[in-house]
């Protein structure tokens, strides 16, 4: 069992895509990040880390880290390989990592043995898929592309977004909006003029798209803004020549769970985030 390691993100892409690809349902936030590397790298300031583990040449895990957010890992065919992993991170100040449930729970496993650092589960999510969006009652309103004239708005809306779901303070405001708006993936629902709600949604292959960062302030919640933004950002993406969407739902947060299934967005598979703790 061998670790390589990559400073090249499409020589990355180029050893690991037929293998992230079989599992693309798993691999959907890997492969939206892969994406956002090769074409728009400024996004991360840092070089990313970029691991595979191989065995007799055949690919069983890898494992992507921008800087400074959490380790991410892929659908793991041998979770002896994750140790491996934790190995060659143990002197970094790892702020955590996230997968799917039997490989985030290896890595935590393996973590604590060998660094001695303790853990605890910062989000329990579940990965879901689309492939045709169910009619669902329309709220008033319409989608639209975010612009330049909205700069304001996201200022405001992506950092409350942040520390809802508990991501903490956004270093830079400033840079997250600015990428935003040059990767032109982020949508509003429009009421009368108004803007109600936010997703982000975009084609990351050939064939799938991911929808994220849904939100809605709360002064215009329980209207069905964020229903009907994700299905209508959905459809668009399904007539713009993709397959099927994906998205992550916080599987403490029920109601937008069954909002998405009523959508049209089935469970597929479980996904936990996971902080290291720090004395």
């Amino acid at each position: 069992m061998q670790l390589h390691k990559f400073d090249s993100i499409d020589k990355f892409w180029d050893k690991t895509q037929a293998y992230l690809l079989q599992y693309e349902a798993e691999n959907n936030l890997l492969l939206g990040i892969i994406h956002t590397l090769r074409h728009n790298p400024d996004r991360y300031p840092e070089p990313p880390y970029l691991a595979i583990v191989e065995i007799d040449g055949e690919i069983v895990a890898t494992a992507i880290r921008t800087p400074p957010y959490k380790l991410l890992l892929s659908k793991v065919s041998n979770l002896d390989a994750l140790t491996l992993i934790a190995e060659d991170l143990r002197q970094e100040r790892l702020p955590g990592v996230m997968g799917l449930l039997p490989e985030v729970e290896k890595f935590v496993r393996s973590w604590q043995a060998i660094t001695g650092q303790s853990s605890r589960l910062s989000t329990a999510m579940k990965i879901h898929q689309l492939q045709a969006v169910k009619p669902v009652a329309n709220a008033t309103g319409s989608l639209r592309l975010a612009t330049e004239s909205d700069r304001a708005l996201l200022l405001k809306w992506l950092p409350a977004f942040n520390t809802e779901i508990g991501f903490g303070v956004i270093e830079d405001p400033e840079l997250l909006v600015v990428n935003r708006l040059k990767e032109r993936h982020t949508y509003i629902w429009e009421d009368n003029s108004t803007p109600v709600a936010l997703a982000a949604g975009r084609q990351f292959t050939d064939t799938a798209s991911r929808i994220g960062s849904v939100y809605t302030p709360p002064v215009y919640r329980r209207k069905g803004y964020a229903t009907a933004c994700v299905a209508a950002l959905s459809q668009q993406l399904l007539d713009e020549g993709c397959d099927r969407c994906f998205l992550l739902t916080d599987l403490a947060n029920p109601t937008s769970n069954h909002i998405y299934q009523q959508i049209g967005y089935i469970p597929v598979c479980d996904w936990h985030e996971y902080s290291f703790i720090f004395e």
